[in-house]
């Protein structure tokens, strides 16, 4: 059975003075059916954080221009370009007199693989269905608290300390990267990347609902429709892009035989 791909990004400025999130899905500028979704959430300041998630967007794009898998394992591009993301930011913080920072979840699109990394609390789902088969760990304070077992789950979403993050791109620390991949793919995969001003309202079960029963461009205005209103008024920034695997139609005009 052939597989075709359903994407969609899209953001919202939520109640924030500015939008400092950046999302793209970008085609490989050579290679048919490659292609890099990347969510950066920019932090520092007035206009600092938007440059700095501006910056990941850009290195992205040029790693992924410059990407042959015969000279360059998809793990390996993608570590690049968040390692030659946190160069840049952290190099910017001298010339503008800023503290700028960006988390960052990239997801590259090859035929018959997808692999993924992320640095920060911008997240990763995939999903077969509306079922959840992995998430990224946040890194974060309150994510380490809860798998270190000093916190539960519903403690973690109120937690006071919960925007903590224990990793970024331009900060004083070499980034923590977590990488990860997938080979079996099917008709009824998703994937979802977003920043925490999404997934901070919707849990597991519910966001695999809506990104099944819907095509990703309807899943995307939904679920900053419902974003917006649970925020009541105080939403951060919020980005996503959704790759959906489905089954391809027959081309027209194509035959079957049995």
């Amino acid at each position: 059975m052939a597989i075709a791909v359903d994407a969609c990004a899209a953001q919202h400025q939520g109640d924030r003075k500015e939008q400092q999130d950046r999302v793209a899905i970008l085609p490989h500028a050579r290679k048919r059916g490659v292609a890099l979704a990347v969510v950066a959430d920019g932090m520092g300041g007035h206009t600092g954080g938007a440059l700095a998630a501006e910056q990941v967007v850009h290195t992205a794009k040029t790693n992924l221009d410059q990407f042959s898998s015969t000279d360059e394992s998809p793990q390996r591009m993608l570590e690049n370009a968040m390692r030659e993301a946190h160069t840049m930011v952290k190099a910017s913080r001298f010339m503008n007199e800023m503290d700028p920072h960006s988390t960052a979840v990239m997801l590259l699109l090859q035929p018959g693989k997808i692999t993924w990394g992320h640095c920060g609390d911008s997240r990763l789902y995939h999903f077969r269905g509306n079922a959840l088969v992995e998430r990224s760990i946040d890194h974060s304070y309150v994510e380490y608290l809860l798998s270190a077992g000093k916190i539960t789950a519903e403690q973690a979403l109120t937690h006071p300390n919960r925007n903590v993050l224990l990793a970024s791109l331009g900060g004083q620390e070499e980034p923590k990267i977590t990488l990860s991949e997938t080979v079996d793919l099917v008709a009824g995969d998703a994937f979802v990347l977003c920043s925490d001003g999404l997934w901070a309202y919707f849990d597991d079960e519910e966001l695999g609902t809506l990104v099944a029963q819907n095509s990703a461009r309807q899943a995307c205005e939904i679920l900053i429709d419902k974003a917006r209103r649970r925020a009541k008024g105080s939403g951060d920034n919020l980005s996503l892009a959704i790759v959906k695997l489905v089954e391809a139609l027959p081309a027209k005009g194509a035959v079957a035989r049995g």
